[in-house]
């Protein structure tokens, strides 16, 4: 069953022709991490790099392409976390990186910290030698869009959410069992400065412990932290739980307690993976013993050979 890699592209609702770009790269991500885990690598090495392709997808709400705050500025949060000894690192409202994710692992392994934010995050950067990029960079037309729409004063708050490109996230588990995960994000569509959501809150927006296993989460991040979202499916799983059972009962309570939406992917020490949502949409992937499952749409289940980037 080991190793396996799962990744997720986002969970919400958004047009036909972007969602099909969405499975395309997740795809590739998933392809990318089962790679490094094929040729001995850790999962943490896996989780970080295909979280960092997507970070450098614009079709992603995280990195290049994440939405923007009401000011029209791009702030974003990561998280890693590591299942052997669970340590984490984490940045919250960063600027002008173009990949926050592994900003988030130097924190974890060069700090004693787990979680650095805004302007003290971004000299930790520059002490790393973390090269500063351009905020327009970091900017795509269809961002810009939706932030101009979404200033309207009869804006709609629900359509508003509706052609959200996701929250991108990874969870692995290496040929020796180690397992980690890793969460990237640009938050929320016209947020509030400073806002930070679930992504960096160990517990919320992912975990990972080896006894138990790996999620990484994507949704409504306000709802997801109310809940724990992501340690809450690990209780579950001591309670002896698969990680579809799991993750079900937590995204049922999510519904009934906070009416959240979200969606989560999930592994377990042995290698058996769920991908789970209560959302119209995740965009999702997973590759293990050769064969890239992937999937968008609820009871979608495609299966492809791996293939290429082995």
């Amino acid at each position: 069953m080991l190793p396996v890699v799962m990744v997720h592209g986002g969970a919400g609702h958004i047009p036909k022709e972007r969602a099909e770009l969405s499975t395309i790269g997740v795809k590739e991500a998933a392809r990318t991490g089962y790679a490094i885990l094929q040729k001995g690598g850790s999962a943490m090495d896996a989780v970080v790099e295909a979280v960092a392709l997507m970070e450098n997808n614009p079709r992603f709400n995280a990195g290049r392409g994440s939405v923007l705050n009401v000011k029209g500025e791009v702030e974003m949060d990561a998280m890693v976390m590591d299942g052997r000894n669970l340590d984490s690192g984490a940045v919250s409202a960063v600027r002008r990186i173009a990949n926050p994710v592994q900003l988030a692992r130097l924190v974890m392994e060069k700090t004693k910290h787990l979680c650095l934010t805004a302007e003290g995050a971004f000299k930790f950067a520059r002490s790393m030698g973390v090269p500063e990029v351009p905020e327009e960079s970091l900017i795509t037309d269809y961002a810009k869009m939706r932030w101009k729409k979404n200033l309207k004063p009869d804006a709609n708050p629900v359509e508003c959410q509706m052609g959200k490109m996701g929250t991108v996230g990874a969870v692995a588990v290496d040929k020796d069992g180690n397992i980690a995960c890793a969460t990237s994000t640009g938050g929320m569509i016209n947020k509030m400065e400073g806002r930070v959501g679930d992504t960096p809150c160990v517990g919320c927006g992912g975990y990972a412990d080896n006894n138990i296993g790996a999620v990484s989460p994507t949704g409504h991040g306000e709802a997801i932290m109310k809940v724990t979202l992501s340690r809450l499916i690990l209780f579950h799983m001591e309670q002896g739980k698969t990680p579809e059972e799991a993750s079900d009962l937590a995204l049922t309570y999510m519904k009934e307690r906070v009416d959240g939406l979200g969606g989560v992917v999930v592994v377990d020490p042995k290698g058996t993976w769920a991908a789970r949502f209560s959302s119209l949409q995740m965009s999702w992937a997973a590759a293990q013993q050769g064969e890239l499952h992937y999937g968008l749409y609820h009871g979608e289940h495609f299966v492809e050979p791996v293939q290429e980037n082995i």
